[in-house]
């Protein structure tokens, strides 16, 4: 991590969304645990009183949750895709963003993750 920059983390965000391939999975919405971190700039001086001088990790939550459910998706890797490039140009303020999404009942014996980074 650049030492000017501020990684904001959110960690365990959990949805239900409707995702995957089989016939089942279109059936209901199954679980996601989202893991995200988002890179922006530190140099920037950060006023206790004013939200705008940092991002606001509400409204990061909020798109994710939104991307995840909004529609059916056949593949985590294209959920992955929207979400990074929804970040990226929502949210001009960061310079970076990872995306984790697991499907933990993908398996009973495993979770199921796929991650992608992207930076400007």
């Amino acid at each position: 991590m650049n030492p000017n920059t501020r990684r904001v983390i959110l960690d365990d965000l959990r949805v239900r969304a409707s995702i995957g391939m089989l016939d089942h999975e279109r059936q209901a919405p199954q679980p996601l645990v989202i893991q995200a971190e988002f890179e922006t700039d530190a140099s920037r001086p950060v006023d206790d009183a004013d939200i705008g001088t940092v991002l606001d990790y509400r409204l990061l939550r909020d798109a994710l949750i939104d991307e995840s459910t909004r529609t059916h998706t056949d593949l985590l890797e294209t959920l992955v895709d929207r979400m990074l490039d929804r970040v990226l140009r929502d949210f001009p303020a960061v310079l970076g963003v990872r995306i984790r999404i697991c499907k933990p009942q993908a398996f009973g014996d495993c979770t199921v993750c796929v991650e992608q980074a992207r930076h400007r």
